[in-house]
């Protein structure tokens, strides 16, 4: 059954709720199930990839973000708030980049409260050939058309 191609075990995983009277769960349950799945295959996926460069997504996605700005830099919190991750969770990436010299924290010009994460050189060199590989080998690899990509996307939108 589980060798067999056409069995789709979180199918089997909504009949199995269904027969068991949970009639109003199964399709959310179904979702859940898919999207934590297919999370874990697309993670891997990046990671094979960004583990060539000593990156995680996250700290891969703090570089991004801070190489598509003007100058570089970004306020610590910003970048929670664009990344849509705790603070600690940006802390935490910015002092793995700080250490690998990818980033440095600087104080920012007119609030001495506000710390800026900026670019180094090298920081926007691995960004750019993380991201480059990236694209090659997991985002324009996902076998969909681009109208079932912004339907997934648009979807998966209103959970977020």
């Amino acid at each position: 059954m589980a060798d067999d191609p056409a069995f789709d075990p979180i199918e089997e995983a909504q009949r199995q709720w269904r027969a068991h009277g949970w009639d109003d769960a199964a399709p959310g349950m179904g979702v859940v199930t898919s999207i934590m799945r297919a999370q874990q295959l697309l993670l891997a996926r990046a990671d094979a990839v960004l583990g060539d460069h000593d990156l995680t997504f996250a700290r891969f996605e703090v570089l991004t973000l801070l190489s598509f700005t003007r100058e570089g830099r970004l306020p610590m919190g910003k970048l929670g708030a664009r990344l849509q991750v705790h603070p600690a969770s940006v802390t935490s990436a910015v002092d793995r980049l700080e250490r690998q010299g990818f980033v440095r924290r600087e104080p920012h010009p007119t609030d001495g409260r506000t710390t800026l994460a900026a670019l180094t050189e090298s920081g926007r060199a691995v960004a750019a050939t993380a991201g480059a590989r990236l694209n090659a080998e997991v985002f324009e690899a996902l076998d969909l058309t681009d109208a079932e990509a912004e339907a997934l996307v648009a979807l998966l939108a209103r959970l977020r």
